[in-house]
């Protein structure tokens, strides 16, 4: 038989011992578990926070793009830079504002005067978060989004700002029996009506009444037949 061992004096049971330990290392492991959960609740949190940090950033250049499309392509005067800067970045200074502003009219200067298309796109924008002092990945995300969702608008904008002379708005057509002519063996022949609308940028547009025998029609399809294939012979090349 084993005795129990003397400790300062006291008989103590090892047995009792050894099960005040093993409940200290219990509570010990609690005690840890306890400030795991605690610390995974604070990272998810901070995390939480950069999310939306990183949304309300997303969300303000958004609209200083769509401010900038609207008094440089679609001709909004009642935007200004006055007002995107008290309205979307209250808290930086005017220089500050004023440098990230022409980044990013430049920016979309390049990418719409190119007219470019999404892999270009891409390849420009990889391109500019390389350069230095140029744009960060999220930036990057946020323009490329604007661009998919304004390019055919801004496109039509630039192309509307660009002409001098009248462009056809609208073409309307019917095909009529002639009831009257100097010759009578017109009357009662099908003749097409074509009606044009023409008109400048931001003018009252005129129309243009033509009238057309089979012959002359057959005339105009050949002629726009030809002006086709020059086009997608040009398209081809480039």
């Amino acid at each position: 038989m084993w005795s129990r061992p003397n400790i300062r004096g006291r008989n103590v049971d090892p047995i009792v011992v050894i099960r005040q330990m093993n409940t200290i290392e219990l509570q010990k492991k609690h005690v840890f578990n306890l400030l795991l959960v605690v610390k995974s609740r604070e990272c998810r949190h901070m995390t939480s926070i950069l999310i939306m940090a990183e949304t309300d950033v997303a969300k303000t250049l958004s609209g200083l793009l769509n401010g900038i499309a609207q008094y440089c392509y679609y001709n909004n005067t009642d935007i200004t830079e006055e007002l995107l800067k008290n309205e979307l970045y209250p808290n930086i200074s005017q220089e500050e504002f004023r440098v990230l502003l022409e980044k990013m009219k430049g920016l979309l200067r390049s990418i719409a005067s190119a007219d470019m298309d999404l892999n270009q796109l891409e390849a420009f924008l990889t391109a500019q978060t390389k350069k230095q002092g140029g744009i960060t990945s999220g930036q990057a995300a946020v323009i490329a989004k604007f661009w998919k969702n304004h390019r055919a608008k801004i496109r039509e904008s630039l192309i509307n700002q660009s002409r001098w002379e009248n462009a056809l708005r609208n073409m309307s057509w019917r095909v009529d029996l002639k009831t009257q002519s100097k010759n009578v063996d017109q009357i009662n022949t099908p003749v097409a009506i074509v009606e044009l609308e023409l008109g400048k940028n931001g003018q009252e547009s005129d129309f243009l009444c033509l009238e057309f025998d089979e012959a002359k029609v057959n005339h105009v399809v050949k002629k726009l037949a030809e002006i086709e294939e020059s086009i997608t012979s040009l398209t081809q090349s480039t």
